[in-house]
């Protein structure tokens, strides 16, 4: 049973306000996921559990019903949700009131309705049981068992780029559990991926719930997302440019030759179809090329030669379309 003491603020753990939107809340949720995963900290005892804090904010801040009993019981909104009643003698994070530790319990028919009426607020909803016989402490709150839905569990786990396009085989620590999950080829930052009856236990029915694992993916020094698609940067000469060339261009899979046609431009984007990310079904997006035109910084006695002819022979004026341009 949580105390004042060791009650968690979800909402200070992700480093976002009471008011803060869904997407504010993932979007706070990742980043620090990414800061604080034990792969990007391996070896650290307080990153992991910086970690276990995030994953236990989100998966309670990211669910509307859950984040609900939250913000209107506070430290015992597990008990609200479950149909339980709180410990004699604490008070409820819903407004600060204490209340009489000689309650009787059992004039409750579920927890909403003790603190409704905790709260001045209670109206008709009070409905009274009674019970023959005597009864100890813990059958005060026999009648508020109901079977509660097993939790459902969020989880992050960080991947390469490699890792995601090939799907991978990683291993998982949740709470004293090791887990072997697959990643299947082709996830994505932000895809999420269900493994059935991994979640945790709930305490009423013992019944495990499902594990929802949030794929998060490390940057990469070439290859980039552009929408579904991957995109990437290739420097060319100035001459191919020009004249244009056939270039080697890195895949996922390795290289291929592409044609680039004469007098593109820095910047122009070509398309290589089919040799982009992989989707689920095993089709594969494309891969948009970006040419960057790269100038030589020191050049041989031919080159410099050969550029200066160019220059005093050539007509092209790449500027006679702004000559006139001003305020």
């Amino acid at each position: 049973m949580p105390t004042a003491t060791d009650f968690k603020d979800y909402y200070t753990i992700l480093g976002v306000s009471k008011t803060a939107t869904p997407e504010e809340i993932k979007r706070a949720y990742r980043k620090l996921a990414r800061k604080h995963h034990p792969d990007v900290n391996p070896g650290n005892p307080e990153a992991e559990d910086k970690f276990k804090d995030l994953n236990e904010a989100n998966e309670v801040l990211s669910n509307p019903e859950t984040r609900s009993k939250y913000d209107q019981f506070g430290q015992h909104w597990k008990q609200a949700g479950a149909g339980g009643a709180p410990p004699r003698g604490t008070s409820t994070n819903a407004g600060g009131f204490d209340f009489d530790p000689s309650t009787n319990f059992d004039e409750y028919s579920n927890f909403d309705d003790f603190i409704k009426d905790l709260l001045g607020r209670g109206g008709q909803s009070r409905s009274r049981q009674t019970h023959s016989g005597t009864s100890n402490q813990a059958d005060d709150f026999a009648g508020f068992r109901t079977q509660a839905p097993a939790p459902d569990t969020e989880a992050a786990i960080a991947l390469s780029f490699s890792e995601a396009f090939h799907g991978v085989q990683k291993r998982l620590q949740l709470d004293d559990e090791t887990l072997n999950v697959r990643i299947p080829a082709g996830a994505k930052s932000g895809s999420r991926i269900r493994i059935k009856g991994k979640g945790r236990v709930s305490p009423f029915s013992q019944q495990r719930g499902d594990l929802y694992l949030t794929i998060e993916l490390f940057l990469h020094s070439f290859f980039k997302f552009s929408g579904d698609n991957l995109s990437c940067e290739v420097p060319i000469r100035p001459d191919e440019a020009v004249l244009g060339t056939q270039i080697q261009v890195p895949t996922p899979e390795g290289g291929v030759m592409m044609t680039v046609p004469k007098g593109v431009s820095c910047g122009q984007l070509l398309r290589l179809r089919g040799k982009g990310w992989i989707l689920p079904k095993g089709d594969r997006t494309d891969l948009i090329v970006k040419l960057q035109i790269v100038s030589p910084k020191e050049l041989s006695e031919i080159e410099q030669e050969c550029y200066e002819k160019i220059k005093a022979s050539s007509s092209f004026n790449p500027r006679s379309a702004i000559e006139e341009v001003r305020l």
